[in-house]
């Protein structure tokens, strides 16, 4: 290319930006295994400690752990001293990369991250081929990924806020309502409604086989198992009907045939049911969403929301943001006739139909 065409000033932020992207992927890595070692969890409380304090309360090397912490400092997750050549998490970090009920607690998080990493070779041939990634296909860093990723938001928000939010459908949960979960994953969703509403019943289903068992598990022990059903089933093809409340939790878009899930949602609803769709948030218009949140989910939806609705050869490839206007059309296609935005987040879309 010829020099003279360059924008210097273009290319050095974009070398920044580059940079920056590198850093922030590398420490990603570092904030998963002070996770997962317990290092965030031994400095709460603590004040200001040495690098070997903490490798002696965490059991960790304490070379390692000296590295580990510059390396957290440098990113702005970890506070230094650098008069006592000491480090301290300040209550914000706490609640950032220590506190595991925190609604933006991060950690887990880059378990996808990692996954899609793992899974490169399949995306590639995907996009090669035109083939699509079944969920179940991908590397099992993924399921425990997704389920943390958004267990901790859900629990922040779907009882306080969101539910609230839809006609009439609080006071039913409260007297004993029927609740479907289509796409359960791991069950969180159901189990902290369940957790929320004792007289209520909730059944989750979904086509993988092993977040099934998970969820079960999850269930047990939560203490909910005996009002929590989970079963194996395809979104479009579940055996109970009647339901005062069908949910989708940031699973609709990665149906292939997510007209088929929501003509079996309109079917199984009872007459005055109501159907939550929580989805990524998205505007309607591509350009409104170039933004970080957009970036992550454009990133999520080619390798894995995508990719999963192209191996189910379906009718649509609707992708993470879909935006509430097209969600609205395929809800009144499949029948509803009543869909409004109920509340958002900057996360998710809160979105209610009726018949």
């Amino acid at each position: 290319m010829n020099a003279v065409n360059i924008n210097q000033d273009k290319l050095n932020a974009l070398v920044g930006q580059a940079v920056a992207d590198m850093s922030g992927s590398h420490g990603g890595i570092m904030i998963s295994i002070g996770n997962k070692l317990g290092l965030y969890k031994a400095m709460v409380g603590q004040g200001a400690l040495t690098s070997d304090d903490l490798a002696k309360r965490a059991g960790c090397a304490e070379r390692y752990v000296r590295e580990w912490l510059n390396a957290n400092a440098a990113g702005g997750y970890v506070t230094y001293h650098p008069a006592e050549r000491k480090y301290e998490l300040s209550p914000e970090q706490v609640l950032l990369l220590a506190d595991d009920t925190s609604p933006v607690f991060i950690p887990n998080a880059w378990e996808v991250g990692a996954s899609m990493w793992q899974d490169e070779p399949k995306t590639i041939e995907a996009f090669r081929t035109g083939k699509g990634v079944a969920w179940g296909d991908h590397h099992e860093r993924l399921y425990c990924g997704i389920a943390a990723f958004f267990r901790n938001g859900y629990a922040a928000h779907l009882v306080p806020d969101w539910l609230p939010a839809l006609d009439g459908v609080v006071p039913k949960l409260e007297q004993g309502a029927r609740v479907a979960d289509i796409g359960c994953g791991h069950g969180h969703s159901s189990i902290i409604m369940a957790k929320a509403f004792p007289k209520a019943r909730f059944w989750g289903f979904d086509s993988h086989a092993g977040s099934i068992i998970t969820a079960r598990e999850n269930a047990k022990k939560a203490g909910v198992a005996d009002r929590v059903q989970f079963a194996v089933a395809k979104a479009g093809a579940y055996p109970e009907t009647g339901f005062d409340l069908i949910c989708f939790f940031d699973a609709l878009h990665d149906m292939g045939h997510p007209d088929r899930a929501l003509q079996q949602a309109a079917q199984a609803l009872a007459k005055d049911g109501t159907l939550m769709l929580v989805e990524p948030f998205a505007n309607d218009k591509v350009e409104d969403n170039l933004n970080p949140i957009g970036r992550m989910y454009y990133a999520g939806s080619t390798a894995l929301c995508c990719a999963h609705a192209i191996s189910e050869n379906g009718s649509h490839v609707l992708g993470a943001q879909a935006g509430e206007g097209r969600l609205a059309e395929l809800a009144k296609a499949n029948g509803f006739s009543q869909f409004r935005r109920a509340t958002a987040t900057p996360f998710n879309l809160i979105l209610e139909a009726r018949h």
